[in-house]
C-alpha cells in the first residue's frame, strides 16, 4: 500500500469527526510506518506526520486540535468548522 497525502488527511479528519478513536489512529499510523510505502514526492512530510501520530497515545506527546490543524495544513488542506444543531 502507498500512503498518500489524501489518505493521511482522511484519517486525521476521521479522528476529528469522531469516526475513529485515538487508539485506532495511532495503530494505523504505526502500521503504515512499518509496512507501507509513501508517495515519493511527499515522503518526508508523510513520514513525519505519521511518526507524530504514532506516539499520540503517549501522555507526553498527545494529539491536540492545533496538532491536527497543523498536520492538515501541511498536507495542503484548510479546516472549516460548521456547526450542526443536535
Amino acid at each position: 500500500m502507498i500512503v498518500t497525502k489524501k489518505m493521511l488527511a482522511d484519517m486525521i479528519t476521521g479522528y476529528i469527526n469522531r469516526e475513529t478513536d485515538l487508539q485506532h489512529l495511532v495503530d494505523w499510523a504505526e502500521d503504515m510506518l512499518r509496512e507501507s510505502d509513501f508517495e515519493p514526492d511527499n515522503f518526508e512530510l508523510i513520514r513525519d506526520i505519521l511518526a507524530h501520530l504514532g506516539v499520540a497515545d503517549v501522555r507526553d506527546f498527545g494529539l491536540s486540535w492545533d496538532d491536527c490543524h497543523e498536520y492538515l495544513h501541511r498536507l495542503g488542506y484548510n479546516i472549516k468548522v460548521n456547526l450542526i444543531e443536535a
